[in-house]
């Protein structure tokens, strides 16, 4: 963390879950802290997220797409952590060109304002496996073939090969990290479009009752969130990670029945139902998935830390005293498209 005392950071999308948690983390560690957000609250931008260090950071409200203003912001930033992004699947077909505009044409705008105005800034993009689509074996690599099954997942390859071809064109110093199911404090909770963990959080905590699709024994991998922070934060620091692609994984894969009973045990609430899977859902429905993450292990030296056991008592702890703060409507800032 010595190595981001002093450092000039810019967090995009860093009032969301992932960025709001790592812009705590960089306080801690002493650097000098930007956060742009555009507060659009379907896609997670929430001010209570950033209220431990809301005097200790400069919080500008603007959006990715607005180039102007990313010229403006990525001025003299030493290191950008580029998280900002539509990541709803089902939001991505229902409204495929707004998706198009974020996870693409946006990420091109970034790098093009690094281009012309700080070609030295280090940059980590956050994708996503969903790139990868349905396994053709796992654990998921990364030479893995990329076959998306909605229009998210190809803009997301977009975004990647725009940040490592200006990486091998102008020397931009890029890489990207591809995230699987991520959880833990200041999680958006509000609907179910940003993946099943926060929604399954959600009806535990409020103690209603999860409906789990088929017989729920389809595996995933998932990381704590502040695993999730430390791979950012050590991509962002070693030379080794200039031009590379890196799964994310969680220390073993788990059933989502086990998952919701790992939740109901750790809340002492919430309940849980098998129900027979809907047809729209069925059809993009990708079985088990689970990656491995030894690329950045042998590299970085990353690995996830925190059990799965772990993880949901810290997060639960989290949103016992604030929950409403998660799933109430807000008036907040809002920057139109």
């Amino acid at each position: 963390m010595q190595f981001y005392s002093g450092k000039k950071v810019l967090i995009t999308g860093g009032c969301g879950f992932i960025g709001s948690n790592l812009a705590i983390r960089l306080v801690q560690a002493g650097a000098d802290v930007t956060v742009v957000d555009s507060m659009i609250e379907e896609y997670g931008g929430n001010l209570y997220n950033i209220e431990p260090v809301k005097n200790d950071i400069h919080l500008n409200i603007s959006d990715v797409r607005d180039q102007v203003s990313m010229k403006y912001l990525i001025r003299n930033q030493e290191v950008i952590f580029n998280l900002a992004g539509q990541v709803s699947h089902i939001d991505s077909m229902h409204d495929p060109f707004t998706d198009l505009e974020i996870n693409a044409k946006a990420q091109l705008g970034v790098l093009e304002a690094c281009r012309h105005g700080n070609r030295d800034a280090r940059i980590v993009l956050t994708s996503t496996r969903q790139i990868y689509g349905k396994p053709h074996y796992m654990p998921v690599d990364e030479k893995h073939p990329l076959d998306p099954v909605d229009v998210n997942g190809i803009n997301c390859i977009a975004g990647e090969w725009y940040h490592l071809l200006y990486n091998k064109v102008y020397g931009i110093p890029t890489s990207v990290l591809r995230l699987t199911n991520t959880y833990g404090p200041r999680q958006l909770l509000k609907h179910n479009r940003q993946g099943f963990l926060g929604w399954f959080i959600r009806l535990v905590a409020e103690n209603k009752q999860i409906q789990l699709y088929g017989d729920g024994l389809q595996r995933r991998d998932m990381n704590y969130v502040e695993d999730v922070v430390d791979a950012l934060l050590v991509a962002g620091q070693k030379e080794q990670a200039v031009g590379q692609v890196y799964n994310l994984a969680g220390d073993e894969p788990i059933s989502l029945k086990s998952i919701c009973e790992k939740m109901i045990a750790t809340a002492k609430s919430g309940s849980f139902k098998l129900v027979p899977w809907p047809e729209e859902k069925k059809k993009i429905d990708i079985g088990d998935f689970y990656g491995d993450c030894s690329k950045i292990t042998a590299e970085l030296g990353w690995k996830p830390t925190t059990t799965a056991d772990q993880g949901l008592e810290k997060t639960f702890e989290y949103y016992r005293p604030c929950l409403d703060q998660y799933i109430k409507d807000s008036e907040q800032f809002v920057c139109k498209p």
